[in-house]
């Protein structure tokens, strides 16, 4: 049986998305791809907020985390922990092989700006990692406070993950000052996973240039020359930029304030059920995320069972994401979703509740 994915990536794609992967295959240096590409830069630097040239990436987001670190660490890189993914970036950069440290919040807790001005003030950091939505817990650190840190500190070069917010609310890349911005194609913009956007600053791509070991696929400098061709260094995943191309024609017809009305108008009707039925938010007040709701399992409901009964109805959420497996779940209004769609999510939501007598 073929059921819809309300968990947090990857999310549901649209047929009109599903239909734009089957065009006709193109070579990868024509003039054709090189015209596909190029009309693509305008609307996603609109997404990103920022003038810096942006890349395509076949990769899942991961892979651009990993080279954005080899690219830009030559010192010492801090990483802003609070949740599963944010948690990653320090293993993953000390298997790099780089000098890391880690800057710990208790998952659900935004990173505290105070905090990461202390630490990047002890000196000897040349880059940060930040996630702004924590998708494991629903958390959303507020961007603007922590790039005003980030100001005070030039010499250190900020990679943001925006996964699961970008396009489903307002970024403003070169107003914030973030040089390395990135964000995965399965999450908001609805799209199959393999394919990353990113935006990088003159300033990261200065200190990319003067990196001796940062590698070849996720080289920034060989995107840039490319980029400037139309082109991507490496064969690229062309199905999916004709997604992308689809998808942000989409995003252009509804509008992006309609968009980010959107995300939060059914955001707040997930969360207003939620409290309906004693489930409270996990992250801390006033920080949840637009893009999904993670509420505590307070009524201690067995999410297996009520994924089981759920799928029979044709849906799927998300039971808790690592050591909050169980304690806490998940529902995903982000990416294609309507009113209509997240009401008949929510009314079967009721009736296996019935049937769980909770």
């Amino acid at each position: 049986m073929s059921y819809k994915l309300f968990i947090p990536g990857p999310v549901a794609v649209s047929e009109r998305t599903l239909r734009a992967m089957t065009r006709p295959m193109i070579g990868h240096r024509s003039a054709d791809f090189i015209s596909l590409y190029r009309g693509l830069t305008a609307p996603l630097q609109q997404l990103f907020g920022t003038q810096n040239s942006v890349y395509l990436a076949s990769s899942s987001a991961w892979g651009v985390m990993e080279g954005a670190l080899r690219n830009v660490v030559q010192k010492k890189v801090l990483c802003c922990m609070n949740g599963a993914f944010s948690d990653k970036w320090l293993d993953v950069a000390r298997r790099c092989g780089l000098e890391a440290a880690g800057l710990p919040f208790a998952w659900g807790q935004p990173v505290d700006p105070e905090a990461l001005r202390t630490e990047l003030a002890k000196g000897g950091y040349d880059a940060v990692t930040l996630i702004h939505n924590e998708t494991s817990c629903g958390c959303l650190s507020d961007l603007p406070a922590l790039a005003n840190v980030l100001r005070e500190f030039p010499a250190v070069i900020s990679i943001v993950d925006t996964v699961s917010s970008f396009s489903a609310m307002p970024l403003n890349q070169d107003a914030l000052g973030l040089d390395l911005v990135l964000s995965g194609s399965q999450k908001a913009l609805a799209l199959p996973p393999g394919l990353t956007v990113l935006s990088v600053s003159p300033r990261a791509l200065a200190r990319a240039a003067t990196t001796p070991a940062r590698g070849y696929y996720f080289d920034l400098v060989e995107f840039e020359k490319n980029h400037v061709g139309g082109m991507t260094p490496s064969t690229p995943v062309i199905p999916l930029i004709y997604a992308l191309q689809s998808k942000l024609e989409d995003i252009a017809a509804e509008g992006l304030e309609p968009r980010f009305a959107r995300h939060r108008r059914l955001n707040q009707m997930v969360r207003a059920w939620g409290s309906t039925k004693g489930f409270g938010l996990f992250p801390r007040v006033g920080h949840g995320s637009v893009t999904l709701n993670c509420f505590a399992n307070t009524p201690g409901v067995d999410l297996v069972a009520l994924n089981t009964k759920l799928k029979v109805r044709g849906f799927v959420v998300d039971g808790g994401y690592g050591k909050l497996k169980g304690a806490t779940f998940r529902i995903s209004n982000m990416g294609d979703e309507t009113d209509a769609t997240m009401a008949e999510l929510l009314a079967a939501l009721d009736e296996v509740l019935r049937e769980l007598k909770i």
